[in-house]
C-alpha cells in the first residue's frame, strides 16, 4: 500500500508539473503571436495611410516667365521637357505664363507643379501659395547676381545719382514683380532719396528684360533696369547693343532665381524633381538649353533662408504690390 500510494503521489506531481509547463508555454506563444499581429497591423495601417495621403502623379507641368521672347522659350524648352520626362518616367510639359502673378496663382491652385520663380516672386509665392524652393540657378559660377542700370550711350546720365537728381525720366523695366528688373533697383533708389517713385519717374512696364534693353536702345526710355547683363539677350538682333547701351550702375547682391514646387506635391516627387534637375549639371547639352532660356550655367540646391534679404525688400513694397 505504501509503495502504491507513493507511486500515485509521484505520478500526480509529475502530471501537475507537465500541466504547469504546458500552460506557461501556451501563454508565451499566445503573447508573442499577439505582438506580431499588432506590429503587422500597424505596418499595414502606416502603409495604407501613406498611400492615402500621397498623390498619384501621372504628369508634371513647368511654369516659365519670359525673360525674352515667349515663343522662343516654349520652343527652346522642348529638350528640357524630354530630358525631365526621361529622368522622372512621366510626361513633363512646359507652359509659358503671362506674368509672375499668373504663375503664383497657378501654383496656389495646384495647376502648375514646378515654377521658375524670380527671388521676389518666390517669396511672394511662399507666402500666398506655400510653395517650396528646391533649387536655384548658378550664373558665372555664382549663386547670386546684381541688377544693372542702363542708358543709351549718347545719354548725359552717367550714374545712378543722376537718376535721383532728375525728375520725369522714363524708366523701362520688365515687371513690378521682377526682383532685378524693378524691386531691388526701386529699393536702392528710395534709399538714395527718391520718396515717391511713381511721381519721380515715368514708369514703363514692358514685359521682359530684353524689351527693357530695346526701349533704351530705341530711345523710348531714358534708362532701364535689368539683370546683369541682359544686353546679351538682344545681341543677336542688335549686334551693336554693347556699344549703344551702357551700364551706369548696379544694385547689391541678389540671390539667384529659384526652381520651386507646389505645396501639395508629394515629398518623394519633390526629391525626384530635385535629383533630376541636379543631373543637368552633368549634361552639357541641357546646360546649353538652360543658358539659352535663362542664362543659367548650373543649378544648386536652395533653402528658404537663402532669400531673407529678398523678404526685407518685399516687406518694403508689400502694401503697394498687393493693392
Amino acid at each position: 500500500m505504501k509503495f502504491e500510494l507513493r507511486r500515485f503521489l509521484l505520478l500526480f506531481a509529475l502530471v501537475m508539473v507537465i500541466s504547469v509547463i504546458a500552460a506557461c508555454g501556451n501563454g508565451e506563444s499566445d503573447d508573442s503571436g499577439s505582438e506580431g499581429s499588432e506590429e503587422s497591423e500597424a505596418a499595414e495601417n502606416t502603409e495604407e495611410s501613406s498611400e492615402e495621403s500621397g498623390e498619384e502623379i501621372e504628369s508634371l507641368s513647368m511654369g516659365f516667365i519670359p525673360s525674352s521672347d515667349a515663343g522662343n522659350i516654349a520652343t527652346t524648352a522642348e529638350p528640357l521637357e524630354e530630358f525631365l520626362s526621361e529622368e522622372l518616367g512621366i510626361e513633363v510639359e512646359a507652359e509659358v505664363m503671362v506674368d509672375y502673378s499668373g504663375l503664383i496663382e497657378a501654383m496656389r491652385t495646384q495647376q502648375v507643379d514646378i515654377g521658375f520663380l524670380a527671388p521676389f516672386s518666390f517669396v511672394q509665392a511662399e507666402e500666398r501659395a506655400d510653395v517650396d524652393v528646391i533649387l536655384k540657378s548658378v550664373r558665372n559660377g555664382s549663386e547670386s547676381y546684381v541688377a544693372q542700370y542702363v542708358v543709351n550711350a549718347d545719354s548725359d546720365i552717367e550714374s545712378v545719382e543722376d537718376l535721383v537728381d532728375q525728375e520725369g525720366l522714363v524708366w523701362a523695366f520688365p515687371d513690378t514683380l521682377s526682383t532685378s528688373g524693378y524691386l531691388f533697383p526701386a529699393m536702392q533708389l528710395k534709399e538714395m532719396g527718391v520718396d515717391e517713385l511713381e511721381s519721380h519717374f515715368d514708369q514703363l512696364s514692358v514685359g521682359g528684360h530684353d524689351n527693357a534693353i530695346t526701349q533704351v536702345y530705341d530711345g523710348q526710355a531714358d534708362f532701364a533696369t535689368t539683370f546683369d547683363d541682359a544686353r546679351v539677350t538682344v545681341e543677336e538682333d542688335l549686334p551693336d547693343v554693347m556699344d549703344q547701351v551702357k551700364v551706369i550702375g548696379n544694385t547689391d547682391e541678389i540671390p539667384n532665381d529659384t526652381i520651386s514646387v507646389r505645396s501639395e506635391l508629394p515629398d518623394d516627387m519633390k526629391q525626384q524633381i530635385t535629383d533630376a534637375f541636379m543631373n543637368l549639371n552633368e549634361n552639357e547639352e541641357m546646360l546649353e538649353i538652360m543658358y539659352e532660356i535663362y542664362e543659367w550655367d548650373g543649378i544648386a540646391e536652395a533653402e528658404s533662408e537663402d532669400y531673407d534679404i529678398v523678404r526685407e525688400v518685399y516687406a518694403e513694397f508689400e502694401s503697394d504690390l498687393n493693392e
